[in-house]
């Protein structure tokens, strides 16, 4: 499969943009690294000692950063569609790159598993309706019965008098992280290009996909993050 026609997709074959992505995502995402911590905490609460964690859009390699070294004992398969990103997350994994598998693909291409539990960060957001349920159906099938699987992505409200507002505040906070002014428009006007859908939306597409139990964990300004079971 190739990557979706999408700026932000495209930018991640980008090798100058791959440099730098690392340094991004915490200054857009209010409680970057706090969401990988809860994350852990969610997936602990089922997984077992020496668990195998399926990681969906694992390019960059800071949510495995955070996964390997909080549980020394699990191993992970990380699946990503950009080369450049796999290769970024396995260099700055150093030798905890021995406890994860990397994929090149999408999640048609993970192992059958079955999986301790699952974890998909700052991805799903660029998949539309129809890629987000395929998705979810395939993640879950991977998954043991009632593992946990822990996702969060840009979702808010779709409705017109409202969503200039929240891509504002998206802006605004970028700036006040330290976002230079210009890039930080770029990224909003970025975001206007992703199939974003409402929070109420993405929580329905893993009920029909067969999760359980789906319940929202964190929530920041235009993000939000999921919790739900096979």
């Amino acid at each position: 499969m190739d990557l979706p026609e999408n700026p932000f997709l495209k930018a991640f074959a980008d090798p100058e943009f791959v440099a730098e992505y690392q340094d991004g995502p915490p200054k857009f995402m209010p409680g970057f690294f706090d969401v990988h911590r809860m994350a852990t905490v969610l997936l602990s609460e089922r997984a077992p000692e020496h668990a195998r964690i399926l990681v969906l859009g694992a390019g960059g390699g800071l949510e495995l950063q955070s996964l390997t070294s909080a549980r020394p004992s699990w191993t992970f398969e990380g699946i990503d569609p950009a080369p450049e990103m796999l290769k970024l997350a396995r260099d700055s994994l150093g030798t905890a790159a021995e406890r994860v598998q990397f994929v090149e693909g999408y999640i048609e291409d993970a192992t059958e598993g079955p999986f301790d539990g699952a974890v998909c960060l700052l991805t799903m957001h660029f998949l539309d309706h129809e890629g987000r349920e395929r998705t979810a159906r395939e993640i879950r099938r991977r998954l043991k019965p009632d593992a946990p699987f822990v996702v969060a992505h840009a979702s808010f409200t779709q409705q017109p008098e409202q969503y200039a507002q929240w891509l504002d505040r998206y802006e605004a906070f970028a700036i006040e992280s330290g976002v230079d002014p210009d890039m930080a428009r770029q990224a909003r006007e970025g975001v206007e290009h992703v199939p974003l859908l409402a929070p109420e939306e993405d929580e329905a597409i893993l009920e029909a996909a067969g999760f359980k139990n789906v319940s929202m964990f964190y929530a920041g300004f235009t993000w939000r993050g999921w919790v739900a079971y096979a």
